[in-house]
């Protein structure tokens, strides 16, 4: 089985990729960044991509969304310390092939990713409870079930167009490029269907995100 690592902690990265070989898995790449991790998923013959969610360049939801974008086939399973419901809902919902925890026993991960590679939808043993109610769709989170397809920037921005901010004043008060708002703008209408951010900022304040803070 053929892996590859995206995970912004190089100490961590090194001792998974370690862990991992010697339990009989071959690691081709261990990276540290989303947008390289994207580029050796598209060169390199892969079984599974296992992805760190919380990154601090972007959030590994974004990642998520883009590989299965662009390799919908790519079985990619979230390795994280966030048990929160609102992640999990969010990248199973996005595609995500399992979602996992990083305090589980090594022999234990391992045998969740062969799972997950051989078709199975995989989730630490602590949330199995959750992912019935996602199958069942009685899951209740703090994110409106139409917005569960966004990823954590497209909701953030989706709270600012809430409050009625420009894209300049979204980029400044998030440390980014106007250009990049408008990107995650455009994404936000495709989601949700609508074609205006009017009608998102509308949608958004009728769900009481301008009010919300996440």
């Amino acid at each position: 089985m053929r892996l590859l690592l995206i995970d912004d902690h190089t100490l961590f990265r090194t001792g998974l990729k370690e862990l991992l070989e010697r339990r009989g898995l071959e690691v081709v790449g261990a990276v540290g960044d989303g947008h390289e991790g994207e580029q050796l998923a598209s060169e390199l013959e892969l079984d599974l991509v296992l992805l760190d969610l919380r990154m601090p360049a972007e959030d590994g939801s974004e990642v998520l969304a883009r590989l299965q974008a662009n390799m919908p086939t790519l079985p990619v399973v979230m390795l994280t310390t966030s048990d929160d419901d609102n992640d999990v809902v969010r990248c199973i919902n996005a595609g995500a092939r399992g979602y996992l925890l990083k305090d589980m026993d090594p022999d234990e991960l391992v045998g969740y990713l062969i799972r997950a590679i051989e078709g199975e939808v995989v989730v630490a043993p602590s949330l199995v409870g959750l992912l019935d109610q996602v199958a069942n769709g009685t899951v209740t989170t703090n994110v409106p079930v139409r917005f569960s397809g966004l990823t954590e920037r497209e909701f953030e921005i989706l709270h600012h167009l809430a409050e009625g901010l420009s894209n300049k004043a979204i980029a400044l008060k998030l440390g980014i490029v106007d250009g990049t708002v408008k990107l995650h703008v455009r994404s936000i209408l495709r989601k949700l269907g609508i074609r205006s951010r009017v009608e998102a900022a509308i949608l958004a304040i009728e769900e009481g995100l301008a009010r919300r803070e996440r």
